[in-house]
Parts: C-alpha cells; sequence; structure tokens
C-alpha cells in the first residue's frame, strides 16, 4: 500500500476549486451512510439535503469530478464513495503522527475513523517523561526526542498538534523540518508555516464563541418581538444627531456614509 510521503492527491493539479474540496467530506459522509444502508442510487436533491448544501452546487462540484449523474437515475452511491475518497487521497494509507497526548490528544488517538477513512495512527508523541511507554488507544507514547526518527521511519506527512498553545509553533517548526507538509492544528494559536505547507485549524472555543453570539442574538429578538419593540428603530433613535457643518466649509460635494461631505474643509 502507498504511504502519504510519496503520494499526493490529485485535486490541485486537477484544478478543483478549494471551497469544491472542503465540501468532498461532507458528500463522502452522506454517501457512506447511503452505501452502508445498501441504497444503490441518490439523486442529487437527495444528497444534497443529506449534505447540507443545495443541489446546484452539488451538481457543479461533482461536475470538477467528471461525474454527472444519469437522468431519472441519479448518481450511483459506490461509485461516487470511490471517487471521491480517490480524490481525497483516501485510496491510500496515511500515517499520521499526534504530538500532544494529553486529554484531547488521548481523545484523538482513541477516535474509530481515523482507520476507516484511510489514516493510520503512526505514533503518539509527548514531552512528558512520565508518559514515554504509557499505552493510550492501545499505541505506546513515544517522547518527544523521537520525532524526526519517527517522521522519516514511518514516511509520515501529516501531523495533528494537541499542545498548548505556548509549545506549538516550536513542535510545528520541528514537523515541518522533519518532512511534514500537512498539519492539524487543534492548539488555540495561529502558527506560522512556509509554503507549501498546509494547516488546518480547529479552534472549539472559537466555534463555542459564535454559537453564544446566535444564542444572544436569538434571545434578543425573541426579547423584542415580546415587548413589540424594534431594535433598529432604537438604534436610530438613539444615534447621535450629525455635528454642524464647520465654520469655513463651504457647499456640499459628494455624498458620503454619513451625508454630505463638504467640498471645501477648513484648513
Amino acid at each position: 500500500m502507498a504511504t502519504g510521503r510519496t503520494h499526493r492527491p490529485a485535486t490541485r493539479s486537477r484544478g478543483i476549486p478549494e471551497a469544491t474540496v472542503a465540501r468532498l467530506p461532507l458528500y463522502l459522509r452522506a454517501l457512506t451512510a447511503l452505501s452502508e444502508r445498501s441504497v444503490p442510487t441518490v439523486s442529487s436533491e437527495e444528497l444534497a439535503a443529506a449534505a447540507g448544501v443545495n443541489s446546484a452546487k452539488l451538481r457543479k462540484d461533482f461536475s470538477y469530478l467528471g461525474s454527472y449523474g444519469t437522468r431519472g437515475v441519479g448518481y450511483d452511491v459506490e461509485y461516487l464513495v470511490y471517487q471521491i475518497s480517490r480524490e481525497l487521497g483516501l485510496t491510500q494509507d496515511w500515517p499520521v503522527v499526534i504530538v500532544g497526548i494529553g486529554n484531547l490528544g488521548a481523545a484523538l488517538a482513541g477516535y474509530g475513523g481515523f482507520a476507516s477513512r484511510g489514516f493510520r495512527v503512526a505514533a503518539l508523541i509527548d514531552a512528558d517523561p512520565a508518559m514515554t511507554g504509557r499505552p493510550v488507544a492501545g499505541i505506546p507514547v513515544q517522547h518527544s526526542d523521537e520525532l524526526e526518527k519517527i517522521i522519516e521511519e514511518d514516511g509520515v506527512s501529516i501531523g495533528v498538534i494537541a499542545t498548548p498553545a505556548g509549545v506549538a509553533q516550536q513542535v510545528c517548526d520541528r514537523l515541518v523540518a522533519a518532512g511534514v507538509t500537512s498539519i492539524l492544528n487543534f492548539a488555540p494559536t495561529v502558527l506560522s508555516v512556509p509554503d507549501g505547507v498546509d494547516v488546518r485549524k480547529v479552534d472549539l472555543s472559537i466555534e463555542l464563541q459564535i454559537l453564544a453570539f446566535h444564542e444572544q442574538r436569538k434571545a434578543g429578538e425573541e426579547s423584542n418581538a415580546e415587548t413589540g419593540t424594534d431594535p433598529g428603530a432604537e438604534a436610530e433613535a438613539a444615534a447621535p444627531a450629525a455635528p454642524p457643518a464647520p465654520r469655513g466649509a463651504t457647499g456640499t460635494g459628494r455624498k458620503g456614509p454619513d451625508g454630505d461631505v463638504p467640498a471645501v474643509m477648513p484648513a
């Protein structure tokens, strides 16, 4: 079986847009569920609804794969699973190293979805000597001193960082220097990487903050609906009046976002 270091996905060379690439895993997840239920074919509307996109966008995405379906029949589920898996590089073995085996790193190590989707956890790495040799999800943790050796021997091209933010950049630099070209970052910090290295960031706290924003807005809308108030009108009424035109300004020129802009401003 091929390893990740010598084979890269063909998506970029084929000119598939990044937005389409980002949606392919959604389609694959929906198709895999259909396959497990032995559903032979699926319409674009049904698959789009399962993936959470509109059908026109789905058909456009699939056109980049050269898959157009059959009118009146739809798409062959098994063939699409293979086609998308091939485009994502999931028909080959991708060894992954996880650095930082705290609570999050240990949870990632035990995630069963890696193996079923073409990823093999090649090693678990931690800087704490007390962790060395301790099995996590059946894999013994190795000390961070072994990182470069492990990457070279296992042909690792994908690294997962689950360390505290303060050491994430240092870990990232070591991964890149050792030959890792794709990084999944769970540390709450922005990583700096050279050209040719891809970074995907997963920040759970940011996602929760976004949800909090929406919850707050919904609560405000419900409160306004109960009282019959219009927040837009209240904001407009509460806005301060525009200041008078400066002395010496003559005429009005163009319209600005806040009204007329004087054509001549005082010195």
